[in-house]
């Protein structure tokens, strides 16, 4: 388990216990052993068993089945996995186990949907860092679960000149600037709204364009004038009525923020048998 994402655990655990479970220490012998079970109460995406898995483990409960794995659509009415252990301490983890498997599943779900619907075309499906703080990894985890691509992680993996950037330097400047400092084998991307901003980044040796909000006619165009000079990338205000239109165009990417901000859950519950 990324150490990064134990010691999320362990914060997150701490945030919800505070002093201790009044409830269960109340109610609930500190000897009694329970088995719970994760069912899923709607289709969905298995995501985020490694993660409850090394929560249970955390709080000490290490008898964990796992009967799908992380990436297996199942129907309504599937258990994925069974926990045997504490019931003071399986009540302890229940809400963070299911908030963070509802969450992450949600996003692969929808992951899946969108990637399986633009798998006959070049396009390929891929996140943003339109991310919740510090669960980044996780999410961009369950993108890639769904069957997505990862964008880059943070900001000192890849250059992306944006528009506020280019609110204070020129197109060309800005991409020899980067070139001049950066690592050869990081790539230069920049954001273009129209074709005057496209034909700018082409001849400047952008490694990738984003065609940021341009309706579909209009990016067809500019992949025709991009003409595998630069990766092409399609972003802004992609639903899933516009979705199919995009991925017609020929791009070669297309980014959608909301497969991690703005995601349903999917309906999981832990049942004690």
């Amino acid at each position: 388990m990324n150490w990064q994402i134990r010691e999320f655990l362990k914060e997150a655990l701490a945030e919800d216990l505070g002093r201790g479970d009044v409830t269960s220490e109340a109610l609930i012998p500190e000897d009694l052993i329970a088995t719970a079970n994760f069912l899923f109460k709607e289709e969905g995406v298995v995501c985020g068993i490694p993660i409850a898995q090394e929560l249970f483990a955390l709080l000490g409960v290490k008898d964990f089945q796992v009967f799908h794995q992380d990436g297996q659509l199942v129907p309504p009415g599937t258990i994925v996995a069974q926990a045997t252990g504490s019931a003071r301490w399986l009540l302890a983890g229940e809400r963070l186990a299911l908030n963070l498997m509802q969450h992450l599943s949600g996003i692969a779900t929808r992951t899946r949907r969108w990637a399986d619907l633009i798998a006959p075309y070049r396009a390929k499906l891929t996140d943003t860092r339109k991310t919740t703080p510090l669960l980044r990894l996780l999410e961009k985890y369950a993108v890639r679960v769904g069957g997505g691509k990862n964008h880059r992680f943070g900001l000192d993996d890849a250059v992306l000149i944006k528009d506020n950037h280019l609110a204070l330097v020129d197109i060309k400047t800005a991409v020899a600037r980067a070139r001049a400092v950066i690592p050869h084998t990081m790539k230069i991307e920049v954001e273009a709204e129209n074709p005057e901003e496209v034909a700018q980044a082409l001849e400047a040796g952008a490694d990738i364009i984003m065609l940021d909000n341009m309706p579909p006619e209009q990016m067809t165009k500019m992949v025709e004038l991009i003409a595998n000079r630069a990766i092409v990338e399609a972003s802004g205000g992609i639903t899933d009525q516009t979705l199919i239109s995009v991925a017609k165009t020929g791009v070669d990417f297309i980014s959608v923020g909301s497969l991690t901000h703005s995601v349903k859950a999917i309906d999981i519950s832990l049942n004690f048998i």
